[in-house]
């Protein structure tokens, strides 16, 4: 099948499937006479990757898994719980900001004079910010 067909059938753009290349994921096909041709195993890898990144992976984890000797529990079994490591810390960042948001939200709605809280809470005073220069110093 030609990328094109390969794209479509993996749900992915043909761009993606150069960066895959380019990093390794899918392996790029000789040129025989006109197009590349790509295999149903191609097709199968690239729908390996695309689940792996359902679950969370990032590519580089993706090109460790790839790596892995089908019978590697350990490694498989290690590379998936640092990614719920990752997953639940995230989680957690969402809940905080989650919460800190509903406050807001509800400080807002509740208070009908005076600059609204949402506002406030990301202006920053200009003479705070110092462009170029972060320790405010001045140069000589």
């Amino acid at each position: 099948m030609k990328i094109g067909d390969l794209a479509r059938k993996g749900g992915v753009s043909v761009e993606t499937i150069r960066f895959y290349q380019r990093r390794g994921l899918l392996p790029e096909p000789p040129r025989g006479e006109g197009a590349r041709r790509y295999t149903e195993g191609d097709l199968e890898r690239l729908l390996s990757i695309r689940a792996a990144q359902t679950a969370g992976f990032t590519l580089e984890e993706i090109a460790t898994l790839l790596g892995l000797d089908h019978d590697d529990r350990t490694a498989a079994r290690a590379l998936a719980e640092a990614r719920i490591a990752a997953i639940d810390e995230k989680i957690a960042t969402l809940k905080t900001m989650r919460s800190a948001l509903k406050t807001l939200v509800r400080e807002c709605a509740h208070g009908e004079d005076g600059p609204c809280p949402i506002l406030g809470a990301f202006s920053i005073p200009a003479k705070t910010i110092h462009v170029g220069n972060p320790a405010g110093k001045r140069r000589v």
